[in-house]
């Protein structure tokens, strides 16, 4: 006797058409706050396993949107955005992939890419060169600067996508991997990386804060984080005078920081 995998098995009653306007309107999300878990977060691995659902269906098609030419999976189309929407997408070769859904006065510089799955929230500026990867999870109000990259996650259907809460700022080339979660209002500067299992350096509580693969790094509240080094043990490394970068708290935001941050309200 055969058994359908977890795919099939969502494949076989979730309407690929009904999926895809869900994840767009926001009535469903791959990971949804919730004021009981332990983070304030919590993982939808149906929702996922949703996703992962649309590319088992190996056809292709062609498609052109505007003055550009895709192929890609026919359960995964890109996102057709010509009827227009309470956003702005700057011409210049952005595309953003069905199921991705975009809140009210989001603004996309070009080029960057959305992927299905992913939420962004009401106000948010995506910049020149930005990847929000699958089922990333971007809040209202944030800053995702030019060169940024946001990882995404469709498996396993249990593991956190990445989330940026409310009002937060990623500076240029900054990179968030692997379930990372970046709490309201925190200024991550630019050229620094993240993953889940990160250490993080918190100077202003003399912490050392670890993520791990079961419960990811969390860089806390309004947190200004910025690149930094640290020495590597051991005669050959200290001889040789090496180092490995690392993330740091340096202070918490100030007024100070938000005016370096703040967006003109004009481009936005």
């Amino acid at each position: 006797m055969t058994t359908m995998s977890s795919v099939e098995a969502v494949s076989a009653v979730v309407d690929p058409a009904t999926l895809i306007a869900d994840l767009e309107a926001g009535r469903l999300r791959a990971a949804e706050p919730d004021p009981g878990s332990r983070d304030g977060w919590r993982v939808r691995p149906d929702v996922k396993t949703g996703i992962i659902a649309l590319f088992s269906d190996r056809a292709t098609r062609d498609w052109s949107v505007g003055p550009f030419w895709f192929s890609d999976r026919a359960a995964v189309p890109p996102r057709d955005l010509a009827g227009g929407g309470p956003w702005r997408i700057v011409p210049g070769g952005t595309s953003v992939r069905a199921g991705a859904r975009l809140g009210d006065g989001v603004v996309i510089m070009p080029p960057s890419f959305v992927n299905v799955g992913a939420w962004i929230g009401e106000g948010t500026m995506v910049d020149s060169h930005v990847l929000v990867g699958s089922c990333a999870q971007i809040g209202a109000g944030v800053h995702l600067a030019a060169g940024v990259t946001i990882g995404g996650v469709l498996e396993p259907p249990g593991g956190r996508p990445v989330i940026v809460e409310d009002d937060a700022f990623v500076g240029a080339g900054s990179c968030l991997l692997e379930g990372v979660l970046i709490r309201n209002g925190a200024v991550i500067g630019a050229g620094v990386s993240l993953t889940g299992t990160s250490r993080l350096y918190d100077l202003t509580r003399e912490l050392v804060l670890q993520g791990t693969v079961d419960e990811p790094l969390v860089v806390p509240p309004g947190a200004v984080v910025v690149p930094g080094s640290r020495a590597i043990a051991g005669d050959f490394a200290v001889s040789h005078g090496l180092g490995l970068a690392t993330a740091v708290i340096v202070k918490q935001r100030d007024p100070g920081t938000a005016a370096r941050v703040a967006l003109e309200t004009a481009l936005r």
